[in-house]
């Protein structure tokens, strides 16, 4: 299952956060983005319940992360 998962960082925060993503387990792409989120990942994992997983324990607690947004791929 793929997954994008849009992000709102703190002020300056956006090129740390993205590396520290870029780190995770089944983080496939994470980039800076201009608009409303400040980064966006797409995670891949087997399941809803695992990209859960990846986006609840590994993404939300990277400091500086203010919010995320999960938008599971159906196709």
């Amino acid at each position: 299952m793929k997954a994008y998962v849009l992000i709102s960082a703190r002020t300056g925060e956006a090129p740390a956060v993205v590396r520290q993503i870029g780190r995770i387990e089944g983080v496939v792409e994470a980039h800076i983005t201009f608009g409303p989120y400040d980064a966006v990942a797409v995670v891949e994992a087997d399941g809803a319940k695992n990209v859960g997983h990846i986006v609840h324990n590994e993404i939300q607690p990277i400091p500086g992360i203010l919010d995320t947004l999960t938008c599971l791929a159906v196709d």
